[in-house]
């Protein structure tokens, strides 16, 4: 059987490795095999994090808009079913926005709402 020479192809895949553990700190970013556990647990961290993340802003969301319909006497399980009842169609995400950035806007929505 002839010689199978792998330099080449084992060179190119530790580089990959290394170059993927940049900045990470010691022989996490020095070392071949320290740096590709250190690579496969952040590649997998960041997987599961970016549909955390989605999760994460949700709820954010979900305390602005209660906060921000508390102050106009109602809670936020009835503004949504309010909104629903009243066919508003708008999203938790710019309700959020507008709780924060216009207020005014949010208590003339929470009113709509309020009387359908």
């Amino acid at each position: 059987m002839p010689r199978v020479k792998r330099g080449n192809v084992a060179r190119k895949r530790r580089k990959k490795i290394l170059k993927l553990a940049k900045g990470f700190r010691g022989s996490h970013s020095k070392l071949f095999r320290t740096a590709n556990q250190q690579v496969m647990k952040a590649l997998r961290n960041a997987y599961r994090d970016r549909r955390k993340k989605k999760r994460d802003f949700r709820r954010l969301w979900i305390v602005r808009v209660n906060a921000a319909a508390r102050m106009n006497g109602i809670s936020y399980s009835q503004l949504t079913h309010k909104l629903k009842q009243s066919n508003i169609e708008i999203n938790r995400k710019m309700l959020a926005e507008l709780a924060v950035v216009d207020p005014a806007a949010f208590t003339k929505i929470v009113e709509v709402a309020k009387s359908a």
